[in-house]
């Protein structure tokens, strides 16, 4: 009897290690928005990249200075057009993103650029953005900002 309930055993966890039907996880709709999000920053497509976010959006960024600012898309495109003059080569590698409840993904990447004097930076982020409706209305980034 004994020996038939550890073979039993044995071959219940054999079928449970192997079963065929494992679970895989979905892209979400905010993931895959903020894929493009970056695919539009690798390629300086500005206009792409501002319209999503909603017309007014809110920043929580050091280098737009202390507290909340909010703006629009066209102060995005200004912004990084002005940041791309100085760094041709800017460009973000996403090290992971994470999900987080339905209206948010947090995204840990790394921003590199090299200046006309050949001058490198490389910077750790780590943004947390909300994503409503479609649209990015909250861009929380936190990093070192040399200061």
């Amino acid at each position: 009897m004994k020996k038939l309930l550890t073979f039993i055993l044995a071959t219940f966890l054999l079928i449970a290690c192997t079963n065929p039907k494992e679970k895989t996880m979905s892209t979400s709709e905010n993931e895959k928005l903020v894929k493009q999000y970056f695919e539009h920053f690798n390629n300086h497509e500005w206009t792409k990249m501002a319209n999503m976010y909603s017309e007014i959006a809110e920043f929580k960024d050091p280098s737009l200075g202390e507290g909340i600012v909010k703006q629009t898309r066209q102060q995005t495109i200004d912004k990084y057009s002005e940041l791309n003059k100085i760094f041709p080569d800017l460009k973000d590698q996403v090290i992971q993103t994470y999900p987080s409840g339905e209206n948010h993904i947090i995204v840990e990447f790394v921003s590199s650029g090299t200046a006309a004097d050949n001058s490198k930076f490389e910077l750790p982020i780590c943004t947390i953005l909300t994503i409503e409706n479609g649209f990015i209305t909250k861009d929380f980034s936190y990093f070192d900002n040399f200061e």
